[in-house]
């Protein structure tokens, strides 16, 4: 080979390695710009086609809906999806209000119940930020009326006194957030500790009364535990407890914390724990069932206890697990953070790893039916998938008025349904609701 044969070669070598290199820079600038763009993604509307949705598969829903609200199912609902910050389909169905036949809008305000949870879990994981403390810390530390906690042994149903045994550990944060402490719920828990908690009069968090959470998570903590802290998974009044801890660390009310920390600076401007008189008008009624499952408003029998006008009193119980009032673009726009890493037209309200912490499994081997459970969150699993396609490592939860929400990190997608009723006999149409979303997107993510 003679000397003119290398001097090619090397130059083809250098070609090629500054192509590569150049590639290589594109490939990475590319990928910069992708997390930019996760970072800073805020909603603007867009056509359906351009997040690859199938107009006419968006249809079946709107039938769906409008089916089900037809059939006398339900009274109205609002639906929201959005893909990659791009809002495709925002619709509202039906009517707020059933006997004024008051037509249902997109900006109407629904009582959203345990999707409160997950505000107070961001809350939390803003001041773990800070530094204030750790997860794995006995809640007893900053709320020293949990010191010692004890667990319920033997059950007297007569008059719903009880026997006790000591707890072999205490309550952490941890545990709080995950719904593994032992707490149970007031009015929606077991039959035991739902008697528990009414002799000592607990709310379950629906209060237009002049009550004060301090006193109210002072008496849930004087009472037993229905299992020791750890032991299984029990939905209960763990993030009101939760919402106390806010308060304590912060030195601020809990409505104050949220709306300094977390709405002013999403722009969530309808989202409250009680209404001013001037949004009342925005209030969607709540309905329910008689013996035939037939739908009929709401009235003071329907559900002692639970007073569902209680987001236009002047209250003063901000309950963490329960008590808050929003639109669904204001609470979708609060999901659209969580996807973006915590951040949200330049507003960061967590770290992207902290995120990462809330919407992984936090509860390892113990059972939540095929998912499990992070830090506020529900979480998909592969077994969890197969029941109506919902991606695997999406996070997801929901209210009592039957509102429902999902966020899929890998297709970019945060969806909600909402409606305002309980019960929810025909319970299908939020399943359907998940199930049609995947069967409208066109290129679902190859994973």
């Amino acid at each position: 080979m003679n000397s003119l044969d290398n001097k090619n070669i090397q130059t083809n070598k250098n070609a090629i390695i500054m192509k590569s290199t150049h590639y290589l820079s594109v490939f990475i600038g590319v990928c910069l710009c992708m997390n930019i763009w996760a970072q800073h993604t805020i909603f603007q509307i867009a056509k359906p086609v351009s997040e690859n949705f199938s107009e006419d598969r968006l249809a079946r829903i709107d039938q769906m809906l409008q089916q089900n609200i037809t059939d006398g199912y339900t009274c109205g609902a609002v639906g929201f999806i959005a893909r990659n910050g791009k809002i495709i389909y925002n619709k509202a169905f039906g009517w707020d209000d059933n006997t004024k036949k008051t037509i249902l809008k997109t900006d109407n305000i629904f009582r959203i119940a345990s999707q409160t949870k997950a505000v107070t879990s961001v809350a939390v994981m803003i001041l773990f930020e800070q530094g204030k403390f750790l997860l794995d810390d006995p809640i007893s530390k900053y709320i020293p009326a949990f010191a010692h906690p004890k667990v319920l042994d033997k059950f007297n149903e007569s008059d719903s006194s009880y026997t006790t045994i000591p707890s072999l550990r205490e309550i952490t944060i941890r545990d709080l957030l995950t719904h593994t402490s032992g707490i149970d719920y007031a009015q929606i828990g077991s039959d035991k500790m739902k008697a528990i908690y009414a002799k000592s009069k607990i709310p379950a968090g629906f209060v237009n009364q002049k009550l004060i959470l301090a006193n109210e998570i002072t008496k849930l903590a004087s009472l037993p535990l229905v299992h020791q802290p750890g032991e299984r998974f029990t939905y209960g009044l763990n993030v009101d407890v939760l919402g106390y801890l806010v308060e304590v660390v912060s030195g601020e009310s809990l409505d104050q914390f949220f709306k300094e920390r977390i709405f002013k600076p999403l722009g969530m401007n309808d989202t409250y724990f009680y209404l001013p008189s001037s949004k009342f008008s925005r209030l969607v009624s709540v309905n329910t069932e008689d013996e035939n499952h037939h739908l009929k408003k709401w009235d003071n029998n329907t559900f002692k206890g639970i007073a569902v006008d209680y987001p236009k009193s002047d209250g003063t119980y901000f309950s963490g697990g329960a008590g808050l009032v929003s639109t669904i673009q204001d609470y979708a726009t609060f999901l659209q953070m969580m996807i973006n890493g915590g951040e949200y037209n330049d507003q960061r309200i967590l770290a992207k790893r902290t995120v990462e912490l809330m919407t992984t499994n936090q509860i390892g081997n113990l059972s939540l039916g095929a998912n499990k459970f992070g830090l506020g969150f529900e979480i998909t699993t592969q077994s969890g998938q197969a029941k109506l396609g919902i991606t695997e490592g999406s996070f997801a939860w929901g209210g009592f008025f039957a509102t429902t929400y999902w966020v899929d990190p890998k297709e970019k997608l945060v969806c909600l349904l909402f409606m305002q009723q309980w019960p929810l006999s025909h319970g299908e149409i939020q399943d359907k609701f998940k199930a049609m979303v995947y069967q409208a997107l066109n290129d679902s993510i190859v994973r």
